[in-house]
């Protein structure tokens, strides 16, 4: 039988790209699952955040989606907030809705795209970024990491809705865990894929 697991966003870009995601971590930590990512809920950052009840009906929502076999995993960017803060402050109120099931909440600290960053080297030796593309040091402190990958990105400029998915599916995992903020996605997708594999 099928694991699920619903997901909330909040860009465009992450609709297609986190499930590739879930997908490249479930064929490394658990191989045998099989895993089903409906498309994400998408609700926009402020709203998701700073609206009343915006989280708790996506969260419900969500929980209807899985049934009683599957998890939920909220992903968003920290932006200028504190991902120590914001993430458990978010939790909270998705399990006050939902305590009934495992939910997850990643927040990537500034971007999503912090990630690819961290893993520059492997996405510029796969011929997706310019060979003078350089490696930062501390993806996680870049401001404007969309903006970098335009500047570095083979082509014209960076398009969250177009590049997200095929950087997601090309960038080299086991780099961007240096992100703390990607260990985490991954420790917590791996969390989820046990908790809904061996319930």
């Amino acid at each position: 039988m099928p694991v699920t697991i619903a997901a909330i966003v909040e860009g465009h870009g992450e609709v297609t790209a986190l499930p590739a995601l879930l997908h490249r971590v479930a064929r490394v930590v658990a191989p045998r699952v099989r895993l089903d990512v409906p498309p994400p809920i998408r609700i926009p950052r402020q709203k998701l955040i700073r609206r009343e009840n915006e989280l708790e009906r996506a969260v419900e929502l969500a929980g209807r989606i899985v049934g009683g076999r599957g998890g939920i995993l909220v992903l968003l960017d920290a932006d200028d907030d504190c991902p120590a803060q914001l993430g458990p402050a978010l939790l909270e109120r998705a399990q006050r809705v939902r305590g009934d099931t495992p939910i997850a909440v990643v927040v990537a600290k500034r971007e999503f795209e912090a990630w690819f960053l961290a893993a520059a080297d492997s996405l510029r030796e796969r011929g997706l970024l310019k060979s003078d593309a350089p490696q930062p040091t501390d993806p996680e402190s870049v401001r404007g990491a969309k903006e970098w990958l335009g500047r570095h990105l083979i082509g014209e400029c960076y398009s969250e809705a177009v590049d997200q998915l095929r950087l997601a599916r090309e960038f080299d995992v086991d780099a961007a865990r240096r992100c703390d903020s990607f260990d985490k996605f991954w420790r917590e997708a791996a969390r989820l894929l046990g908790a809904v594999a061996d319930p």
